[in-house]
């Protein structure tokens, strides 16, 4: 959007100083929960876009860091909210892991989070199964092929091979219980 503008207008944009790199910085963090790697490439491609009015480098690190410091970029506290609300969607934990590695989160912050989708595999299988009408969860019987579907449905979810197996092949209206 703010490329029309400026095209529009046929001047250029101004070159981002520290007071402007700061303020972007901070705009972003008012509408997005993010994480470092996310701030840092936002940064990047503003700068990109508008160029770097200092003789140095730009402190891309710096105002990140000062960001984390002051709390609005907190990397352990958004994989915890991102792993939760994907379990929550019936993700498993393949999937979670994949999201917070295309955040940008480091793997010993996602440790925790990764352990506690795989402690509750069963329920975001259930879950999942159940948002989209699999197994149990299924209207009528089923055939072959659709199970199949279902099953591939249940990988990509995220879920493991034995357990996406024993949600997709249930009968419709059967009891699924942790073993």
């Amino acid at each position: 959007m703010s490329r029309r503008k400026f095209a529009s207008s046929g001047r250029a944009p101004k070159a981002l100083d520290l007071a402007a790199l700061n303020a972007l910085a901070l705009a972003y963090l008012g509408k997005y929960a993010t994480t470092r790697h996310k701030l840092r490439t936002y940064l990047a491609r503003k700068l990109s876009e508008r160029g770097w009015e200092g003789e140095d480098a730009a402190p891309l690190d710096a105002v990140v860091e000062r960001c984390a410091e002051l709390g609005y970029v907190d990397d352990a506290l958004f994989a915890e909210a991102r792993g939760a609300a994907l379990m929550r969607r019936g993700y498993g934990a393949q999937r979670v892991a994949a999201a917070l590695r295309g955040a940008g989160i480091d793997s010993e912050i996602a440790a925790p989070v990764r352990e506690v989708a795989r402690e509750n595999a069963l329920e975001a299988a259930l879950t999942f199964a159940r948002r989209k009408h699999i197994g149990p969860f299924a209207s009528e019987s089923i055939s072959p092929d659709r199970r199949r579907r279902d099953f591939a449905a249940m990988l990509r979810a995220g879920h493991p091979p034995d357990i996406a197996r024993l949600v997709a092949y249930a009968e419709p209206g059967a009891e699924i219980a942790p073993a």
